[in-house]
Order: C-alpha cells, then structure tokens, then sequence
C-alpha cells in the first residue's frame, strides 16, 4: 500500500507519512513517561540548568580525550548544533591540563558546495566553527595535532570511514534536527525505488558517509538558526557522517536543549527508539538498534504538545 504524502514537502519522505497512531501515541507524552522510556541500550536523562546540562555535555569530550594514549588513540565525533558546549570544552582542556596528542576528533558534516565541501572562509563553514569556538581557544602546548582532525571532505570519504576502524570513537554526539535526523542523516527524496515507500531499515543502515541532498525543512531550520531566515543562502546539499560511522562509535549521546527541535519532535523521537518502531522517514528512529543510546534534555524545555493561540 502507498503510504501518505507529506504535510511538509510532498516529493520527500519524512515523520509525516508514518500511522497517525505512533504521532498521536508520542504526542501525548509527558515528562514522566519520557523518564520511563529508558530501557537497556537506551536511557533518557533529564537536566534542570542549562549549565548542568552545557557542561555535562562538554564533560563527554573530557571523558572520551582522556582515555586516550599512544597505542590506544581514542576520540568524540561532535556536531555544529549544540555549539553551546565547545568554549567549555576548551576551558576544561586548559583549566585541568588535559594533553590532547593522543586525543581524535571527528566534525559530523560539512557543507557541499561546487562539488567540494564549503571552505573554511565560508561563513557557514562547521571546521571552522569548530576551531573558533574550540581548538583555537586551547592552549598550543596542549593542542590536538592538526593530522588528528578528521572532518569529512568530498574527495577522502572513504578515508574518513576508515579511521573509525583504526580510532575508537568513544562517544558520538548531536543534536536532532526539525526533520528527525542526526548529522544530515535526513529522509531521501521519494522518487525511483523510493517513490512509494521510504528505504527499509536495512538499507539506510548500509550507508556511510556521503553527500547528500538536504530535506527542505533542513534548509529552513538552518536559515533560522544560523543565517537570520536567509534561506537561499543555504548550501542544498551537505557531507555527512552515516549510519555506518555511527554503529562504530561505542556511545551515541543526543543532547536536547529546546532550540533545535520542538515539543513534539522531542517525544517522538525517543517513543520510537524505546518501542523500537524503526522507519527511515524519521532517521533518528533507526537508533533503536544501536547498543548504546543516550537522549539528554533539559528538562524546563519539553513544554507539552497542546494548542496554544498567540
């Protein structure tokens, strides 16, 4: 049976088109029945300050930098939203003198752009929000070598799959986008093989780091978020981690402060996982096969799924 078409944007797949039953089911949640979603491989953890919460995701970088040694090289793949937490990092590196020769790291996505991935002179440019806000502000002598960077570039995106074999990736962290997804892993377009129905779980699982056309609800987040509503000043497509990448790294930490997605999409999101009801037009649902899933909130944020006229 041909599913529904999309509220949002009709030649795409995305959350839209699932049985109203799972929207309906994950819409009247409340704050204590998303606490009770936790089961083992997936745990929900709620934070009640912004800076407990900032900082406990800065701290994942710590605990990930300072496993790592010579002959055991270990890192955290992070995102460019939240960014709230990179100066703590750096912070934290400086204040408790934390060496970073041994350390790896690994930016999530980058923009696409004429067939290359956007320079760092490009004002949108994740590598080089990452270096202002972070590396930059470490001290030289405690610096991560620039060869231990990894950001995903159009013309290594093999290499950049391959050091997740040869790195542990202690912890991969993100945010969830309007669209369900984690990096650019966004729902394809529905056309050819995928014109009726959405890649299976299996397939989408297969995919590692690509580039990738952007959902129409990405680009209209990222023109609220970063570019004052100038959406066609945003780059369509984009290179992005994969699910493959993403079942290498021991932990995958999803850090929700109410700027990114809304109330809804915040309980969607984890329902799914828990009840593990997987379909790749809600990307981030397929992380209910991953062994060790953390969604963290700050809790004042979730707000309730009610109409409220302003």
């Amino acid at each position: 049976m041909t599913r529904k078409t999309s509220m949002l944007a009709k030649d795409w797949w995305d959350y839209t088109t699932l049985d109203e039953k799972i929207l309906e089911d994950a819409a009247k949640l409340t704050e204590k029945d998303l606490l009770e979603l936790s089961r083992p491989g997936f745990k929900v953890v709620f934070y009640e300050t912004l800076e407990s919460f900032y900082l406990a995701e800065a701290l994942e970088y710590i605990n990930a930098w300072k496993q790592a040694t010579s002959s055991n090289p270990v890192g955290i793949c992070g995102p460019i939203g939240p960014t709230e937490q990179l100066p703590l990092v750096a912070e934290l590196v400086n204040s408790l003198d934390i060496s970073l020769k041994n350390a790896h790291f690994w930016g999530m996505d980058e923009w696409y752009i004429n067939g290359r991935e956007a320079p760092e002179s490009h004002p949108l440019s994740f590598a080089r929000a990452d270096k202002e806000l972070l590396f930059n502000r470490i001290k030289p002598e405690l610096r991560m070598p620039d060869e231990n960077m990894h950001f995903p570039k159009a013309d290594s995106l093999a290499e950049y799959t391959a050091s997740y074999d040869e790195i542990k990736c202690a912890v991969m962290q993100g945010g969830q986008g309007d669209v369900k997804h984690w990096a650019f892993n966004d729902p394809v377009k529905r056309e050819g093989k995928y014109a009726d129905n959405p890649p299976t779980p299996e397939e989408f699982r297969k995919l590692s780091a690509r580039i990738v056309n952007l959902h129409p609800i990405t680009l209209a987040q990222n023109a609220r978020t970063s570019g004052g509503g100038y959406i066609v000043g945003v780059p369509q497509q984009a290179l992005t981690v994969g699910p493959v990448e993403t079942w290498k790294s021991d932990k995958v930490s999803i850090w929700q402060a109410g700027m990114h997605d809304n109330a809804f999409g915040m309980r969607l999101t984890p329902f799914m996982i828990s009840k593990k009801i997987m379909d790749s037009s809600v990307p981030m649902s397929l992380l209910a096969d991953h062994p060790n899933v953390v969604f963290n909130y700050f809790r004042p944020c979730l707000g309730s799924v009610k109409v409220e006229m302003h």
